[in-house]
């Protein structure tokens, strides 16, 4: 996993001022230039027309949440993060870069789970970019950089939780379907820690997709409801249970009739069956005794 480097460059504050004033700076000069010229005053006309070009090819527009950095000869001099009509010096290169938050779609990977269970994963994250010399200097693309990035931590992410719980999963254990808030959490954790290098913040992360691989998804929605089946089943049996065991007791209490053992196995039996059974049962009319 990356983590910052000691040595990397942070963000300073670029020398520029106000683009409106330099204007009236040029114009001023060029106007001098001109009216030197006319007036024959050449010893003032050539450093006003020298200068009137170099007062106006400083001049950069900057919008809202948008940073130019600057270098000169190669070296880096700061960055201007003051919105509209900018100057600086015209030797240096001025390279914009924009302050705004951003949503990456990161496309479906298909990863095993903690369980060794393929399955697809995504997620979509929300950043921006905090550090402007990191972003640009620190690493190669920084745009290129965080979707990769993003892709392993998903991949990383997705290894260290089961998709479903299961048997050999311990109680209570967080999975990728069951806790996605502590899911997302995480990811926002690693996906921070992966972006730092290049001076990147993430606001959100959250899973998008999340499904079996199109190999087992049928073999695991029939688990899935087989899981359902039996735990439906357990409650109904241990109702029925306390159902029959309730009637008995009252029946005993009561003293409306005296069963033997072989009575009250027959009357279990009979009421298990009726509270059990997944179809309407059918009466049955005894002309005997119970014996008979």
């Amino acid at each position: 996993m990356n983590t910052p480097s000691k040595a990397a460059l942070r963000e300073g504050r670029a020398k520029s001022t106000d683009g409106y004033l330099m204007i009236v700076v040029g114009l001023v000069l060029l106007a001098i230039a001109i009216a030197s010229v006319r007036a024959g005053a050449l010893l003032v006309a050539v450093p006003a027309l020298l200068l009137a070009p170099v007062a106006l090819a400083g001049l950069y527009m900057l919008h809202p949440n948008q940073a130019a950095v600057l270098t000169l000869f190669g070296a880096y001099t700061g960055s201007d993060r003051q919105a509209g009509l900018r100057w600086a010096n015209p030797l240096a290169i001025k390279r914009k870069i924009s302050l705004r938050d951003r949503n990456l779609n990161a496309p479906v990977l298909k990863v095993n789970d903690q369980r060794g269970n393929p399955i697809e994963i995504s997620a979509v994250v929300v950043w921006r970019v905090r550090d402007s010399a990191q972003a640009m200097f620190q690493v190669d693309d920084y745009e290129a950089y965080v979707r990769v990035q993003a892709e392993a931590a998903i991949r990383h992410l997705a290894t260290r939780y089961a998709y479903d719980e299961g048997e050999d999963i311990d109680a209570g254990a967080i999975t990728l379907r069951g806790g996605q808030e502590a899911v997302a959490e995480a990811l926002k954790q690693e996906l921070q820690i992966r972006f730092g290098d290049a001076g990147v913040d993430v606001l959100d992360a959250k899973i998008s997709h999340l499904a079996y691989a199109p190999e087992i998804a049928q073999v695991m929605l029939r688990r899935q409801q087989a899981e359902a089946i039996i735990s439906a089943r357990s409650k109904i049996v241990h109702g029925a249970v306390s159902m029959v065991e309730g009637a008995l007791k009252s029946l005993r209490e009561r003293e409306i009739i005296a069963l033997d053992d072989e009575r009250k196995a027959a009357m279990v039996s009979n009421l298990l069956v009726v509270l059990c059974s997944d179809r309407e049962t059918q009466p049955v009319v005894n002309t005997g005794t119970l014996y008979n």
